[in-house]
C-alpha cells in the first residue's frame, strides 16, 4: 500500500514545538523529514519519534538543494529559529543571520525546487506592547526586540514571495507555548530554560531553589503579568490544519494561536502548587524591561477559517501534562 499523504520537511523538528508538530503530522498520516542543527534541538527526539533526522542548517544552500532534489517534499513547516528575547537584544546578528537569512535561504531553495507551500512559526512578539487586548491579527505590529523584528521581517518576505512567485504560506503568531504531550512522549526541555512553567516545575522538583517573579506592581488584578498559555499539542494540531489549508490550494493567511484568556504569574504558580502538591518558593524581583502587563490573543479567525479548537485550555491540565513530563525527564 503506497503512502497516501505527502512528505513534509519540518525544520527545527527536534525542538520543543517542532517535535510535537512532527508527532501530530505522523498521527495524521504524513511522511516527515526533520532538518535540525541540534543547537537547541535534541537528537533523542528523532529516535523517540522514529523520524529521519537530517543534521544541518537552513543557511546551508547546497544541503537544501540536495534535500529537495532527492526527496519528494510537498511543503515545509518552519520552526528553525532562535527564540530567546534577551539574547536577541545582546546578540542581534545571531538572530538576523539565523532567523532572517536562514529562512530566506530556505525560501530561495524552495522556489528553485518548485515547493511553494510553507507554514511559518511566527510569534505574538511581532505586536510589541499591545494597545488592545485580546489581540487580533489586524493589531499594529511594532516589535520591541530583535527576536520579534526577525519574525516580522520573515512575514514581510513571505508576502513579497507570494507576489513574486505565487508562494503560499500560513503564518501562526502564537502566544505562550506550554505543556507536554499528554501521553508523556515529548515535553519542554530548553537549555537555558527561560519559560515560566518549566521553571516553576523545576522549583517544585528541587532542581531550583526558588522561582523569580519579575514585577508585582503591574496594572493587573494581582499585580503580576498576565499571559495567554496555549498547550503545545493544540499548537501542533493547528500546524497540521494550516498545512492542509495550503495543500487544498487556499491563499496565504495569518492566524493568531492562543486561548483568548490569560493567567497571571501568581495564578500559574498557585496552580502548580496544587498540581505538584509541593512547596514552591517565590522570590519577588523588579520588573524586566519590555514586559507588557498583559498579552492575550484572539484565535477567533483560526477557529472560523481552519476549524481549530483548543483541547487543553485549562491551566491545571497544561501543568499536569508538563509535570508528568518533568518528573519522567528528571527522574524524580
Amino acid at each position: 500500500m503506497g503512502q497516501e499523504k505527502p512528505t513534509i520537511l519540518v525544520t527545527g523538528g527536534a525542538g520543543y514545538i517542532g517535535s510535537h508538530a512532527v508527532l501530530a503530522l505522523q498521527k495524521a498520516g504524513y511522511g516527515v523529514i526533520v532538518l535540525d542543527n541540534l543547537v537547541y534541538g535534541h537528537a533523542d527526539i528523532a529516535e523517540v519519534l522514529k523520524v529521519e533526522l537530517v543534521l544541518g542548517d537552513t543557511n546551508d544552500r547546497p544541503l537544501l538543494d540536495e534535500l529537495f532534489a532527492s526527496r519528494n517534499i510537498a511543503a515545509v513547516i518552519h520552526f528553525a529559529a532562535y527564540a530567546y528575547v534577551g539574547e536577541s537584544v545582546s546578540d542581534p546578528a545571531k538572530y538576523y543571520r539565523n532567523n532572517v537569512v536562514g529562512t530566506l535561504t530556505l525560501l530561495e531553495a524552495m522556489v528553485a525546487a518548485n515547493v511553494k507551500k510553507f507554514v511559518f512559526s511566527s510569534t505574538c512578539a511581532t505586536y510589541g506592547v499591545p494597545i488592545a487586548v485580546p489581540i487580533a491579527e489586524d493589531h499594529p505590529q511594532s516589535p520591541i526586540n530583535p527576536y520579534g523584528a526577525t519574525k516580522l521581517m520573515v512575514e514581510r518576505i513571505l508576502a513579497d514571495f507570494d507576489e513574486a512567485h505565487e508562494f503560499k504560506s500560513v503564518c501562526f503568531r502564537y502566544f505562550n507555548a506550554a505543556g507536554a504531550d499528554p501521553d508523556g512522549l515529548l515535553g519542554e526541555d530548553h537549555a537555558p530554560e527561560t519559560h515560566l512553567i518549566p521553571l516553576v516545575l523545576q522549583t517544585a522538583l528541587g532542581i531550583r531553589e526558588s522561582i523569580a517573579v519579575f514585577g508585582t506592581d503591574y496594572s493587573t488584578p494581582d499585580g503580576t503579568c498576565i499571559r495567554d498559555y496555549i498547550h503545545v499539542t493544540d499548537l501542533a494540531t493547528a500546524h497540521v490544519l494550516g498545512l492542509e489549508y495550503l495543500l487544498q490550494g487556499n491563499s496565504s493567511n495569518i492566524f493568531n494561536l492562543g486561548n483568548g484568556s490569560g493567567f497571571s504569574v501568581k495564578e500559574v504558580i498557585e496552580a502548580a502548587r496544587t498540581v505538584t502538591e509541593r512547596n514552591i518558593t517565590v522570590v519577588e524581583r523588579d520588573r524586566r524591561p519590555g514586559d507588557p502587563p498583559a498579552l492575550v490573543g484572539s484565535s477567533e479567525k483560526a477557529q472560523r477559517v481552519l476549524g481549530w479548537r483548543s483541547q487543553y485550555a485549562d491551566i491545571h491540565q497544561i501543568l499536569i501534562h508538563a509535570w508528568n513530563w518533568h518528573q519522567k525527564r528528571h527522574g524524580q
